[in-house]
């Protein structure tokens, strides 16, 4: 899945989601290790920790009021 893809996703999951949730992400984009935090900033969304493990971004992410 390459972008805007992943931060389609993710968008789709919060919303669904109640504040202070936490929802752990993981892509196969590189981009997304960028593009997921940026859209969590403009959103409101805490962006708790980012690993990179093999192919894979892992992104874990706390709901804000959305």
């Amino acid at each position: 899945m390459l972008c805007p893809l992943p931060v389609i996703r993710v968008q789709d999951r919060v919303r669904q989601l109640a504040p202070g949730a936490r929802l752990r992400v993981y892509c196969t984009d590189p981009g997304a290790k960028a593009d997921v935090p940026a859209w969590c900033r403009v959103h409101g969304h805490r962006v708790l920790d980012v690993v990179e493990s093999h192919d894979e971004v892992i992104i874990l992410i706390e709901t804000g009021v959305s």
